[in-house]
């Protein structure tokens, strides 16, 4: 399937860079789908399998790196930032918007991971997203932090924060962590032995990940609160995709998070954990979900 290299601007002025996969059999402007990936994972991580899906399924797909990671530019490099890339999201929108085989009344944002929480506080903001899938989403980083962080761990976790933010103050470099580790009390973004063994083979795909993060990343993620939002999607359909046995974005939160969204909202329940969704039978049963929420509310 043939995909178009694309870069536009995100917010202030740093260039994004993706893929655009026009709709099969498309004969003019039609809907397009805004996709983006979760916490240091970059588009080679299987955003190309999905952005070929959606093609095939007669959806425009416009897919791309967040800043700082990827073949995007920015700085800090490997700093995951929500409020910019939810700024960032909406730029993707407006560059979607100005393309010929575009139709602007038709765009839809796909989230997963982190990005799944981005994605609810756009579709809240942004009346020009006619539809929205949130996939195994990251809604409340205070909740998170409290699930994954051990109470013995996490005088060290405030101390090495605080560090790092001293040593910003005195105008040193951003530190960095590693993003996963097989070790549960690990100084890492994600210590979950199924994160490490997922991130690590889906690198074979990806020569630009790097298992890094900024230490300050960790800090505006536990700021970060998704779940506010929610309720303010509608009217905007809402799909929102939760694997059972998440730990990583746990599955409880993700399940009152929709309890608060307002119709019209759909669950899909699916078995298996965090990263069970991104290829094999858990790809075609979230894919072929998110495909027909979008089909649906786009092409009605």
């Amino acid at each position: 399937m043939t995909r178009e290299d694309i870069e536009f601007q995100g917010e202030g002025g740093v260039t994004l860079r993706g893929w655009f996969y026009p709709a099969v059999g498309a004969s003019g402007p039609t809907a397009t789908i805004v996709v983006s990936h979760g916490l240091t994972a970059v588009k080679e991580m299987y955003l190309d399998d999905l952005g070929a899906y959606f093609a095939a399924a007669g959806l425009n797909a416009l897919v791309y790196d967040h800043r700082n990671f990827g073949d995007s530019d920015g700085t800090p490099r490997q700093e995951a930032d929500p409020v910019m890339q939810q700024r960032d999201m909406r730029h993707a929108i407006s560059y979607a918007t100005t393309r010929p085989d575009v139709d602007e009344s038709r765009i839809g944002l796909w989230g997963t991971s982190y990005t799944g929480g981005v994605s609810i506080v756009v579709a809240a903001v942004d009346r020009r997203v006619k539809a929205v899938v949130s996939q195994v989403p990251g809604v409340s980083g205070a909740g998170q932090a409290i699930r994954a962080v051990r109470p013995d761990l996490a005088a060290h976790l405030r101390g090495m924060l605080d560090g790092d933010r001293m040593n910003r103050f005195a105008g040193g470099e951003p530190g960095v962590v590693p993003a996963v580790s097989p070790d549960p009390t690990g100084p890492a973004m994600m210590p979950d032995a199924g994160a490490w063994e997922w991130f690590t083979e889906a690198a074979k795909r990806a020569p630009h990940w790097k298992n890094e993060v900024t230490v300050r990343s960790m800090e505006m993620a536990g700021e970060y609160e998704p779940i506010s939002y929610i309720s303010r999607v509608s009217p905007t359909p809402l799909l929102m995709i939760v694997a059972d046995n998440d730990v990583v974005a746990p599955a409880s939160l993700a399940l009152d998070a929709y309890e608060l969204a307002k119709e019209p909202k759909k669950l899909l329940l699916v078995r298996g954990g965090h990263f069970d969704a991104y290829q094999g039978a858990g790809f075609e049963e979230s894919a072929a979900a998110a495909r027909d929420h979008f089909l649906s509310h786009l092409n009605a």
